[in-house]
């Protein structure tokens, strides 16, 4: 019998505006308390934010590429061998990277202080967008 439990996975929720399961994704990471159209509110004027300055025609174009570059491709787990613990490089599935890239965006706008919610977002997402930042260095 497994001592792991189950995952279940709960079915993606898009997002009314793009219809896109990233930006939903997103969005439930921001929210807090159960306000979703505060969330979505400030997801939104992110994106818009975030696109003034890059000549794309998909608005999304942003938000994707900028989950894409700091996802992570191995992590490291605890392997316990004998009585010594050793640190095991491991790859990473594609939802959990995507889920911790996620993460690293939200946390990293979210310590940035002085300044609103939907600045610090579309700041850090621009900068991982970019290739830099400190979702990047997480990685």
């Amino acid at each position: 019998m497994p001592r792991r439990k189950r995952i279940f996975t709960k079915p993606d929720r898009r997002d009314p505006r793009y219809d896109s399961a990233l930006v939903g994704h997103l969005i439930s990471k921001v929210m807090t308390d159960g306000k979703r159209s505060l969330a979505q509110r400030i997801v939104y004027a992110a994106i818009d934010r975030a696109n003034e300055g890059i000549d794309t025609v998909d608005p999304l174009e942003v938000i994707t590429r900028a989950v894409e570059n700091s996802k992570p491709r191995v992590e490291v787990k605890s392997r316990r061998v004998g009585g010594a613990t050793y640190q095991v490089p491991l790859e990473v599935a594609a939802d959990r990277s995507e889920s911790l890239a996620m993460r690293w965006i939200v946390m990293f706008a979210d310590a940035r202080k002085g300044i609103p919610m939907k600045d610090a977002l579309a700041a850090e997402v621009m900068e991982a967008y970019l290739g830099q930042g400190n979702a990047i260095r997480k990685r």
